[in-house]
């Protein structure tokens, strides 16, 4: 006999989306990059910067932009780092 779609025996239960474990580790960086980015956009001004020797105008939302940028990428390699490091067994 064939199985009908209201057979449910074999599936999994379901879980909420927020109760699902990626949602709630990714919570907190969408909540911190929603701030940011309001933060960011909300400061229009140009701003002098020195980078190293030239001194460059240009607007502080562009300059924060650039800087939060950097900080994703180097959490990113970190965690990737990381992650790298203790999946390889020791002594293999």
């Amino acid at each position: 006999m064939a199985r009908t779609s209201t057979d449910r025996t074999d599936q999994k239960p379901h879980t909420p989306f927020l109760s699902r474990p990626g949602v709630r580790r990714l919570m907190p960086f969408v909540l911190i990059t929603a701030i940011a980015l309001v933060f960011i956009f909300q400061n229009r001004a140009s701003t002098e910067i020195r980078l190293l020797i030239p001194e460059v105008t240009m607007p502080l939302w562009g300059a924060l932009l650039i800087a939060w940028a950097l900080g994703i990428l180097a959490c990113a390699l970190t965690v990737r780092r990381r992650r790298d490091r203790h999946s390889r067994r020791p002594g293999v």
